[in-house]
């Protein structure tokens, strides 16, 4: 791999085992960075660190929980211990869980929350201590949603957690900025990745037929916008959120879940 934008650089990228983190990822370690690749299943954090360093990119698979704060501080450890600082961060990991409004299980509630926001939140307190401690400053990039922006049927709880992680995004810009860290995020829309189409087969059809481009993101519309926000390209960009979507929010026509399982009263 040739060393490009990322020399020297050191990355946590959280729920990377496959889809738009792998890709981030892999961009990633593609342009010098060397990257801490966390996944909460082993096998396959084991395998797409494997598939990085196949390509002669510097990558080490981190497994765990990162909604946990021992995996979290784990993490930041590793960084520091493998490569000696801790340059970017992308609080990649998230989970989906569809529901009706009126029958959403507490269960789920609870676990969409300790994923997508604490989880997100004390990886970036924790990145932060860490590039504070360094004066060198930083990037953390938050992964935020359409559905943060437009509603979305049977996401209410999802879309919640996602706008949550903007709003985060704005705030810290007071609290992270005399640092020299800069946080922003990606709100991708519709994405062709192993589990949207393991999920459901009709997905590109479906989002073809809605998204005034005539199709959905792939990975690498996603990771693109996600590295040029990590660069040096952004350093006076901070606090905002890029939408990666084809144009669906401006339009946003609802999918057919017709084919959706859903509990209802």
């Amino acid at each position: 791999m040739s060393s490009q934008l990322f020399d020297n650089q050191v990355a946590i990228v959280t729920g990377a085992g496959q889809g738009i983190g792998f890709e981030i990822a892999k961009q990633l370690a593609s342009q010098g960075a060397c990257v801490i690749l966390n996944d909460f299943d082993e096998d396959l954090a084991k395998e797409a660190a494997s598939k990085i360093r196949s390509l002669e990119g510097e990558c080490v698979a981190f497994a765990g929980d990162a909604s946990k704060v021992e995996v979290i501080e784990g993490m930041v450890e590793e960084a520091v211990k493998c490569f000696g600082k801790l340059s970017i961060v992308v609080a990649n990991a998230g989970i989906t869980l569809f529901g009706d409004f009126f029958t959403y299980p507490e269960e789920n509630l609870r676990k969409v929350l300790e994923v997508n926001l604490m989880g997100s939140f004390l990886l970036t307190q924790a990145a932060a201590r860490q590039m504070r401690a360094q004066k060198a400053g930083g990037r953390i990039l938050l992964m935020s949603s359409v559905v943060g922006h437009q509603a979305h049927q049977f996401l209410g709880a999802y879309a919640m957690t996602k706008a949550g992680l903007e709003m985060l995004a704005k705030n810290l810009v007071l609290e992270l900025s005399p640092f020299g860290i800069t946080i922003n995020t990606v709100a991708p829309g519709a994405t062709l990745t192993e589990r949207t189409l393991a999920e459901d087969p009709t997905y590109p059809k479906m989002w073809s037929a809605i998204t005034p481009m005539g199709r959905p993101a792939i990975c690498e519309d996603i990771a693109n916008a996600a590295l040029f926000l990590l660069s040096p390209h952004s350093g006076h960009i901070t606090g905002q959120s890029l939408v990666v979507d084809g144009g669906w929010t401006s339009v946003s026509p609802l999918p057919d879940l017709s084919n959706l399982h859903v509990n209802k009263d």
